[in-house]
């Protein structure tokens, strides 16, 4: 399921987004944009609409459990 990540830029308080094709993925780049000093805004996917950081998690989890039942 894709994301968007909206973020804002530290210096100029320019909101920007990102994408990212899963969840895994999305934490990846929300981690990256964090050590960066970007400030998260929001997430959003079409199927579940804007999302917290923690639900992200979970369903990154839910996504891994399904690779691995598939490996």
């Amino acid at each position: 399921m894709p994301y968007t990540i909206v973020f804002a830029t530290s210096h100029t308080e320019r909101v920007s987004g990102t994408d990212a094709k899963t969840a895994l993925e999305a934490l990846t780049t929300i981690d990256t944009l964090q050590r960066g000093g970007e400030e998260i805004k929001y997430i959003t996917s079409p199927q579940e609409g804007q999302i917290g950081l923690e639900m992200l998690r979970v369903l990154a989890r839910e996504e891994q459990e399904e690779l691995q039942t598939i490996a």
